[in-house]
């Protein structure tokens, strides 16, 4: 009870509006009674009208049946319009004074469940206080133990971190001049891969032998897929954070029998020797070659980099990944409870442009001289962008 008197009390404001209308409606049901009473009576109807004006039925029979039908009509539009904030613009508000501001109310907060690695777990974790359950299921060459270290750091909440299966994995990837390599031999630093990248990837037990066909995951990892409200991939490394996940068969299974919508958040800037010159849709092409399915949903970023900071990635090798023009396919229009918006869809998958990054200052230091340190501005993937952007996508209709 206490529930349905709070949902009516954001009626507080109207009930006198409520009530003119009321008598507005009463007024000109009366009239329109008395036309059909005079057409009756001078008119020859047809004899369905009969049963139409329900005269096989006694005169308060009629009457009792069409005011309980008038009451619950009354009642399920009261109980509809109390879905609606009504604020006033002063504290002595007059009917002119009014301003209505509709949203839909949610049953619950939304289950997520993210498949990331590194800072981009820890990005998405302050998620958690939007969410009813928010489940990072780790890469599978990560130890969780990390992630809980790094989470104590911060007081997330509503959030679990979950490695997918119990022993940790190897991930080689193959890249276009025939070589083969450890994902752990940090690639993207090495200057002479740098203009390569990925073909293939793969999974490899810790002894680097091949994996079985069927390599189960823990209850707790394919529940949190199954019963998910938003799968989120990344933000992370593609071949690194995202894809070995999804070699996993079950995995995948339990990707393919949830609800959820899927949500890929593309990567800033490609990642030299393994994704250069990749653009959204071959971002977008690995996830359906690995994962076995399309994400519903891209956030691609699309805030202006800072000329300095461009050069300073160009001289990393790297470069933003944008979208191009020729990858469009089509356009739709998605409602939401707040806007309608026009998106573009790439790979079948639709593609939200938005400001999703912040350029910081991060202090870089060399292995071989760690006392000789530098302080460089570079763009990181925004928590609290990431965190509307998601949360505005999951109220589409």
């Amino acid at each position: 009870m206490q529930i349905i008197a709070k949902r009516l009390a954001a009626l507080r404001h109207l009930w006198s509006p409520l009530i003119l209308a009321s008598l507005g409606i009463v007024g000109i049901s009366l009239g329109l009674a008395y036309f059909v009473i005079a057409f009756y009576r001078t008119l020859a109807l047809p004899g369905f009208f009969y049963y139409l004006t329900l005269q096989f039925l006694d005169r308060w029979l009629r009457g009792w049946l069409l005011l309980l039908v008038g009451a619950i009509l009354l009642a399920a539009g009261i109980w509809k319009l109390s879905g609606v904030a009504v604020i006033p613009l002063d504290a002595t508000p007059r009917g002119e004074d009014e301003f209505v501001l509709g949203f839909r109310r949610a049953s619950r907060a939304p289950r997520i469940t993210v498949l990331s690695g590194g800072a981009g777990l820890l990005i998405l974790a302050s998620l958690g206080r939007y969410a009813s359950r928010l489940t990072c299921i780790t890469p599978v060459q990560d130890p969780v133990e990390y992630y809980y270290r790094a989470s104590s750091l911060y007081h997330f909440e509503n959030v679990i971190f979950v490695p997918p299966i119990p022993s940790q994995l190897e991930v080689e990837v193959e890249l276009d001049d025939g070589t083969h390599h450890n994902i752990k031999e940090n690639i993207s630093h090495r200057d002479q891969l740098a203009k390569h990248h990925a073909v293939d990837t793969r999974l490899l037990s810790a002894d680097n032998q091949p994996l079985p066909a069927q390599q189960p995951i823990f209850r707790q990892a394919s529940d949190a897929l199954r019963t998910a409200d938003a799968i989120v991939l990344g933000p992370g490394s593609l071949f690194e954070s995202i894809l070995p996940n999804l070699q996993l068969p079950e995995v995948r299974t339990a990707i393919r029998a949830s609800r959820a919508r899927t949500i890929y958040i593309c990567s800033l800037m490609t990642e030299p020797g393994l994704t250069t010159g990749f653009g959204v849709a071959e971002h977008i092409r690995q996830i359906a070659r690995y994962g076995g399915f399309t994400p519903d949903y891209v956030l691609v970023n699309a805030q202006r980099i800072d000329p300095d900071v461009r050069q300073m990635y160009e001289a990393a090798h790297q470069s933003p990944v944008f979208m191009n023009p020729e990858e469009y396919e089509e356009t739709v229009v998605s409602n939401t409870d707040r806007v309608t918006s026009r998106d573009v869809v790439v790979e079948g998958a639709v593609v939200i442009e938005a400001d999703l990054a912040s350029s910081v200052v991060q202090l870089t230091a060399s292995l071989d001289h760690p006392g000789e340190g530098r302080t460089v501005r570079v763009l990181r993937h925004d928590p609290d962008k990431l965190a509307t952007a998601i949360l505005e996508i999951l109220r589409r209709e």
